[in-house]
């Protein structure tokens, strides 16, 4: 077996991100110009020293500087790209579409996000969109994107995001759990009712604050599934299993079906709002950040 089948290539974007931090002299203004986070860029040139065996630049220095290896090695990584980038197949008009990466929640995703994508690509189509789904209250970071929407105004760095929705949370049951309890002489007609029903359980969605509201100071409900995603409490309110607290504008799929209800009338704020926040600069992220905000505002 020859010895050229065990050679490991570099990745272009580790290539890119070194060369870009090179050229700018900072993390940050290469992250800029990649339209990448400015720890997305350390990473992937960490990755690439990693590879080569030897440091390539030196972080401490103001601007960045380059090592002994990193001053050999630029050249001939500029030239290599500049190979790459003559090949007749890499200049075709859809190699200069610029990727966008957004991260966001299952449900959010789900319901908010993907049907309305069709109005951004039709009005964008130079912006090739990546959705990746985040998970919150799991203590997992979000994946690496320009553009991340979550359900906090601060994002894991502390930084504060812009307001996306300000939802009202209201119970949501199905009918044929409501036919159920009516036939047990037990029906929901008021909120004092609801102790007659299973109550779904999920961190996102708290109860308290409704049965505050409602008049009745009853603990936050304890027993049965814990779901850790608004969509998968919205699927089993459903599927009969108890009452949800929901957002009207995540439910709507099932309450336009009819799979849902609103038995009760009061709605009260929800504990979190749905918030933006920007890691970059680049044209494509700002067009998507108005997009989505205002497509946020006609939801609400």
């Amino acid at each position: 077996m020859s010895s050229e089948q065990f050679l490991r290539f570099p990745s272009i974007d580790g290539l890119r991100a070194f060369e870009a931090a090179a050229r700018l002299g900072s993390l940050e203004r290469a992250a800029d110009a990649l339209c990448i986070s400015a720890s997305a860029v350390s990473k992937r040139i960490s990755t690439l020293e990693e590879l080569l065996g030897a440091s390539l630049l030196l972080r401490s220095a103001k601007p960045l500087a380059l090592t002994a290896a990193g001053k050999e090695y630029l050249p001939q990584l500029r030239a290599a790209l500049d190979l790459l980038a003559a090949i007749p197949l890499h200049q075709r008009a859809v190699q200069k579409m610029e990727r966008l990466r957004i991260a966001a929640p299952p449900t959010f995703a789900r319901q908010i996000l993907v049907p309305a994508l069709p109005g951004f690509t039709a009005a964008h189509p130079e912006i090739e969109l990546e959705l990746l789904l985040s998970t919150p209250f799991l203590d997992e970071a979000a994946p690496e994107a320009e553009l991340e929407i979550g359900n906090s105004l601060t994002n894991a760095g502390g930084s504060e995001g812009q307001v996306l929705m300000r939802d009202q949370v209201t119970p949501m049951a199905s009918p044929a759990l409501l036919e159920r309890l009516k036939q047990q002489g037990t029906p929901l007609r008021e909120a004092a009712d609801l102790r007659h029903a299973p109550l779904l359980r999920t961190p996102i969605e708290p109860w308290t604050p409704w049965l505050r509201a409602a008049g009745l100071d009853w603990p936050e409900p304890s027993h049965g599934t814990r779901f850790v995603d608004l969509g998968l409490t919205l699927e089993a309110a459903a599927c009969g299993q108890g009452v949800a607290l929901g957002r009207p504008s995540l439910a709507s799929a099932w309450l336009n079906t009819g799979s849902l209800v609103r038995p009760l009338a009061l709605c009260v704020p929800a504990q979190t709002p749905y918030t933006l926040h920007v890691h970059g600069d680049s044209a494509a992220a700002r067009a998507f950040a108005l997009w989505i905000s205002a497509h946020c505002a006609t939801l609400q």
